[in-house]
């Protein structure tokens, strides 16, 4: 069998397709759980935060099971620092950009583990998604309205990871915006 990092981007999303579920509050604990064993894995003073992003952190909205992160380094050596870290903490690079690298863990041979982390690795100030997660959860009508959304797109993108995020991008762009504008006017 290959190796995850080596499967295709349509072997992928045959093993690991989009599924939507109910809220469940364990989310929550459960990055509770993985922030902290990071914490005590990566390098000292590389972390300026690491949150707890994505729809499971969003209250009571369908979720993937998933639970996405996004750790900011302090710098761009830290950003080295941490990058070089995270497969001796068991993620999986999955992607990189430009100062952006994506990370998986709870991805099997078999498929999806009883846990699953995305992990999303930025510099200090490029973490929009707890802006959009602050937003949704303080105002439930785009938080319903998403949900909607997204239960919309799913089984029209079920093996299609790119096209779902893409087809969620004008909404996800026009509250992160909105968040940015009302939390800027509360300082």
């Amino acid at each position: 069998m290959k190796p995850l990092e080596a499967l295709s981007y349509a072997e992928r999303m045959a093993l690991f397709p989009i599924v939507l579920v109910p809220h469940r509050y364990e989310w929550r604990q459960q990055f509770a759980r993985e922030r902290a064993r990071l914490l005590s894995l990566l390098p000292d003073n590389a972390v300026l935060r690491l949150s707890h992003v994505g729809s499971t952190a969003i209250n009571g909205i369908w979720a993937k099971p998933t639970v996405d992160m996004v750790l900011e380094a302090v710098d761009a050596e830290a950003f080295e620092r941490l990058d070089a870290a995270f497969p001796g903490c068991g993620y999986i690079r999955m992607r990189s950009a430009e100062r952006r690298v994506s990370f998986n863990r709870g991805y099997t041979p078999q498929g999806f583990a009883r846990e699953v982390f995305h992990l999303h690795l930025r510099l200090s100030g490029d973490a929009d998604e707890v802006f959009f997660r602050d937003c949704l959860n303080l105002r439930p009508d785009p938080a319903a309205a998403y949900e909607h959304l997204r239960r919309s797109l799913w089984k029209l993108y079920e093996r299609d990871r790119d096209g779902y995020t893409a087809a969620k991008g004008d909404f996800v762009r026009r509250v992160t915006a909105e968040a940015k504008r009302h939390f800027a006017t509360k300082k």
